[in-house]
């Protein structure tokens, strides 16, 4: 790959882009619905369940950020090699 990037390469750099996209999507969507489950939780005793729920998504926030993180440099370093070849 002298010349240019193929194909196959512009078609990963994108796959891992918008791969990126959704999963900084969810990351963003469960640290919300955490606080709403949080705030259920604290208004009514009998609701505390929600704040355990609460705690289940921080740990899939917390595990999703290195996968984020893994899919997103690539995904950046690859578009921006694409970019700079056409």
């Amino acid at each position: 790959m002298t010349g240019g990037v193929s194909t196959r390469y512009r078609r990963w750099a994108s796959i891992l882009s918008w791969l990126a996209i959704a999963i900084g999507g969810f990351v963003v969507v469960a640290f919300v619905v955490s606080l709403v489950l949080l705030a259920l939780a604290d208004a009514d005793d009998r609701k505390a369940a929600y704040g355990y729920l609460a705690l289940v998504l921080w740990v899939v926030i917390a595990a999703a950020i290195p996968v984020l993180l893994a899919v997103a440099i690539p995904g950046v370093v690859m578009t921006r090699r694409v970019r700079q070849q056409r």
